[in-house]
């Protein structure tokens, strides 16, 4: 069974994924004072409901509200190092279902270790790179081209370099951007 948009895109169309770094709560903390940060957590909440409820529809999928506030930087700079490895789509995968499905922070050392080991990382080396921040310049490289394309949220799927989704989008949505960017020549999609 598919679990996202994306996996049943893959179904039908010859798909490659390439996942890049982005940070909806830079340091895990709002920038605003105490009462746009309350604003904006009754904003997350209530999208959160209906997030919920689609991927409950459409894949069967049962999610839950992950830990607010977490510092996503440690996990992000995990998976350039998982890249490196070739395990990046597993550990993309198992940090989702960490954080949206068992409720994990993804800024604590022992829960994204543990993800590491799991999908076949040395989970020593895994930490004392994520610690020494190893792969920090290609996590800020991504933010750095969220900005300058505009993207201002999650998700975002760019398609042959060239279309950007934004959002959570049905499957069929997904497909149309991906046979448009077909029908023009362009065979890849990130």
């Amino acid at each position: 069974m598919a679990e996202s948009g994306l996996d049943s895109l893959a179904q039908t169309h010859g798909i490659a994924i390439d996942w890049r770094a982005y940070e909806l709560l830079p340091g895990g903390k709002f920038p605003g004072g105490p009462e746009q940060a309350a604003k904006f957590r009754t904003m997350i909440d209530a999208k959160q409901n209906d997030m919920f409820a689609t991927a409950r529809e459409r894949f069967g999928l049962e999610m839950r509200a992950g830990a607010f506030g977490v510092d996503s930087r440690p996990a992000l700079e995990g998976s350039k190092f998982a890249r490196l490895h070739a395990l990046e789509a597993e550990y993309v995968r198992a940090c989702f279902t960490a954080h949206w499905q068992d409720g994990l922070r993804l800024d604590e050392p022992a829960v994204l270790g543990a993800i590491a080991a799991n999908v076949g990382l040395d989970a020593v080396r895994f930490l004392a790179a994520v610690q020494s921040g190893a792969h920090q310049a290609e996590v800020q490289a991504d933010l750095d081209e969220a900005r300058a394309l505009g993207i201002s949220g999650v998700p975002a799927m760019i398609f042959g370099e060239r279309l950007l989704v934004s959002g959570a989008q049905p499957v069929d949505v997904l497909r149309r951007a991906a046979d448009q960017c077909i029908a023009q020549g362009y065979s890849s999609a990130d």
